[in-house]
């Protein structure tokens, strides 16, 4: 059978590849058997994708992680990524950085673009440089969980992703916050310290604040302006790139 690619793609083909009820590892085990090192794995290193990075280790010990460097991270995070490192050294990451240094970006667009132009911010530091990664595989691994919000609630296993032209694939769909956590206490996995000071979704910085109890998820996330996906994962990901 011909491996699944976004020209290839038959939503009935998909649909029936894996049964909405088919479990994480059995997810993982398609997708590196599927895709091989057409395969990687996007990973902004928070509470959801420590869970993956571990599942992927048992599935396969050389999986390719990419990390969107946009210079503009928690000194928490990187810290993080080293003990990642640490842990599973078979693991090649890429800290994938974007074309335009902050100064360089500053000098083009003015200083802080985050907090004027958001979207445009997002699109030079995060959304360009997955694309000339993705642009290089077949598919992509994702941790979306449909608890995380209105605009993930429909995210399936394997997705058409017309923003990237290529396979997403989300093996975390069905897992809610308590089960990734289970996760993390039971094997004892490293994770982001800020998750313990209300900080459940963390990104870069300045866009990132903690959440009050009981609040949304991605509510400290762009909490100063009317925008809550950085476009990875979300229809406006080729209006962000059209911007100017």
């Amino acid at each position: 059978m011909a491996v699944l690619t976004y020209e290839t793609w038959e939503e009935e083909k998909a649909s029936t590849m894996l049964r909405n009820n088919a479990d994480t590892m059995e997810v993982l085990k398609w997708a590196f058997k599927e895709y091989g090192d057409r395969l990687v794995y996007a990973c902004s290193f928070g509470a959801e994708g420590i869970v993956l990075l571990d599942l992927i280790s048992k599935v396969n010990k050389h999986a390719q992680i990419l990390f969107l460097d946009t210079d503009l991270h928690f000194k928490e995070t990187y810290e993080l990524i080293d003990s990642v490192k640490k842990r599973y050294p078979g693991f090649t990451i890429n800290m994938v950085k974007p074309d335009l240094t902050l100064s360089g970006q500053e000098a083009i667009h003015g200083k802080e673009l985050w907090k004027c132009n958001p979207n445009l911010c997002c699109k030079i530091r995060k959304v360009e440089p997955l694309a000339r990664e993705l642009s290089e595989v077949d598919a992509w691994i994702s941790g979306l969980r449909r608890e995380q919000s209105e605009t993930r609630k429909h995210v399936q296993f394997i997705n058409k992703d017309d923003n990237f032209k290529n396979i997403k694939i989300c093996p975390l769909i069905h897992w809610t916050w308590e089960d990734i956590w289970t996760y993390i206490e039971l094997n004892k996995l490293p994770y982001n310290p800020l998750h313990d000071k209300n900080y459940p979704s963390i990104g870069c910085e300045p866009c990132t604040l903690p959440v009050e109890e009981g609040g949304d998820m991605r509510s400290g996330r762009w909490a100063f302006a009317q925008k809550t996906e950085c476009g990875l994962h979300s229809a406006n990901a080729n209006k962000l790139s059209r911007l100017d």
